[in-house]
C-alpha cells in the first residue's frame, strides 16, 4: 500500500504471511541519487514507522532500498548546502537557529534514527552495496543488519568538515578496541564481514539469496511473543559461508590499529597513522583519507567520542544536533560540501592548515547550545527518553 497523494521517495508494502500476520517493507526509492536521505524520505518514514509499532497485524519491518548500487550513501546535503549559503550572506551568520532547514532535517532524522534504535519490533535492514553516512544511521539501530558481498560500510564526514552523527558517538565508541576511532578519523571502507566484526551488521547474506529470504518471511510463526528468534533463526539458515578468501583489513590489522589509536593525544594518534609505512593497500587509503581530511573534524571526533562514552542515546543525540547545528554555522562543513559534491574539485580549503591550528575553546564552541542547563526542557529532542540503553529486542538462538 502506497502512502496516498505523497510523493514516491520511499515505497511501502505490506506482505501477508501464511497465518495472516503482515510484514511492513520500507524501500528507499531515490536510486539515482544512490538513496541519499532527503528530509522528504525522513517524513514518510517516521509516521510509517510509528504506525506499524502500533499495528498489532504487523509482525516485523523490513527497511530495503531500490536498485544495485546503494542502501543510502548518505544525506541529501545539496539542499542543505544551499540553505548554508544562505546564512552566511544573513544578518545573523551565527544564530544556532538561524538555518530553518538545518534544524528540521536534522531534528527529524535523528529522532527517526533513534526510534529504529528503540523499535518494539523486530527490523530487518538489508544493506546492499554502499552504505555511508545517514544511510548507516538508518540500519545502525535495527535489531536484524544484513550485509551482502557488495556492502561498503564508512563515515567519511571527515572529508566533508563534518563528524560521524547519527549516533556515530554512541556505535563509534562501541565497536571493539579503537577501531571506532580509527575508522572516523579515516572514514575507511569496509565490507560485511569487517562491518560484522564492528558490530555495525549481523548476518552476511548474499544478494542472489534475498528472494529466497524475503519468501520466507511469509513462511513463519510470526506471534508477536518471539519474532526476533524467528526472524534471526531464518537469517541464520540463509548465511553466506565463511571463506578464508574473504578480505577483511580491519580483523587482520586489529593488534596494529588498537596501537596506533591508544596513544593519549590526538596529534600523537594522527602523526603514528600517517608515519605508518605499510604494503597494505586498504591502510594506504585510509592514512590519505586523513591527511587530506579537515583537521578541526579530526579535533572534534576525537572530543565527541570522549564525552559520549559514557552518554545515554537519547543524551548522544541531544549533544550530537548542538554540535551539528554549530558545523552548519562554520566554514569547513560548507566548504567540504563544496569540493567533494558541488564543484567536485576535490579542493577543499580547512579553516585550519593541520592538527595543531586547532584550539580547544574552538572544538568547545561546538558544544555550546540554546538548551543547555535551564532551558534544557526546551531541546528539540527533550521528549526522547533517556535510557541508558537502547530499547533493543534481546535475541535468544
Amino acid at each position: 500500500m502506497n502512502s496516498a497523494g505523497l510523493a514516491q521517495s520511499v515505497l511501502f508494502e505490506e506482505r501477508v504471511a501464511q497465518n495472516g500476520k503482515r510484514i511492513g517493507i520500507a524501500t528507499l526509492n531515490a536510486e539515482k541519487s544512490l538513496n541519499a536521505l532527503s528530509l522528504e524520505m525522513v517524513d514518510l518514514l517516521d509516521p510509517q514507522l510509528r504506525l506499524w509499532a502500533a499495528n498489532p497485524a504487523i509482525a516485523i519491518v523490513v527497511l530495503q532500498a531500490a536498485g544495485e548500487k546503494a542502501f543510502s550513501a548518505g544525506g541529501d546535503l545539496q539542499h542543505l548546502y544551499r540553505t548554508m549559503l544562505d546564512q552566511q550572506a544573513s544578518d545573523a551568520p551565527d544564530n544556532i537557529q538561524g538555518n530553518a532547514y538545518a534544524g528540521a532535517f536534522f531534528e527529524r532524522e535523528y529522532r527517526l534514527d533513534y526510534m529504529i534504535h528503540t523499535f518494539p519490533k523486530p527490523i530487518l535492514a538489508w544493506g546492499h552495496g554502499i552504505v555511508m553516512g545517514g544511510g548507516i544511521g538508518l540500519m545502525a539501530g535495527a535489531s536484524h543488519r544484513v550485509a551482502t558481498e557488495k556492502s561498503r560500510f564508512a563515515m567519511p564526514e571527515i572529508t566533508i568538515g563534518l563528524y560521524p552523527d547519527v549516533g556515530g558517538t554512541w556505535f563509534l565508541n562501541r565497536m571493539p578496541g579503537h577501531i571506532g576511532l580509527f575508522l572516523a578519523l579515516t572514514g575507511a571502507a569496509i565490507g560485511a564481514t569487517d562491518a560484522i566484526f564492528a558490530k555495525l551488521a549481523d548476518y552476511e547474506i548474499a544478494q542472489a539469496d534475498k528472494p529466497a529470504v524475503f519468501d520466507a518471511l511469509l513462511t513463519q510463526p510470526w506471534t508477536g511473543e518471539n519474532d526476533d528468534v524467528v526472524l534471526t533463526r531464518l537469517l541464520q539458515r540463509h548465511l553466506t559461508p565463511t571463506s578464508e578468501a574473504v578480505s577483511s583489513p580491519i580483523s587482520t590489522n586489529y593488534a596494529l590499529i588498537n596501537q596506533l589509536c591508544s596513544k593519549p593525544t590526538l596529534p600523537e594518534i594522527v602523526n603514528a597513522i600517517l608515519a605508518l609505512k605499510s604494503e597494505d593497500v586498504w591502510l594506504q587509503k585510509a592514512a590519505a583519507v586523513l591527511r587530506a581530511g579537515s583537521p578541526g573534524s579530526a579535533a572534534l571526533t576525537f572530543a565527541l567520542l570522549k564525552r559520549g562514552r559514557h552518554l545515554s542515546l537519547a543524551e548522544i543525540f541531544r549533544l550530537e544536533y548542538v554540535v551539528t547545528l554549530n558545523c552548519a554555522l562554520r566554514s569547513d562543513f560548507c566548504e567540504g560540501v563544496r569540493a567533494l559534491i558541488i564543484d567536485k574539485d576535490r579542493q577543499p580549503k580547512w579553516q585550519h592548515t593541520s592538527l595543531a591550528d586547532v584550539s580547544r575553546d574552538w572544538v568547545n564552541g561546538f558544544f555550546v547550545g540554546p538548551w543547555t542547563g535551564e532551558n534544557q526542557a526546551s531541546h528539540p529532542l527533550a521528549d526522547l527518553r533517556t535510557t541508558s540503553l537502547p530499547i533493543k529486542i534481546t535475541t535468544f538462538t
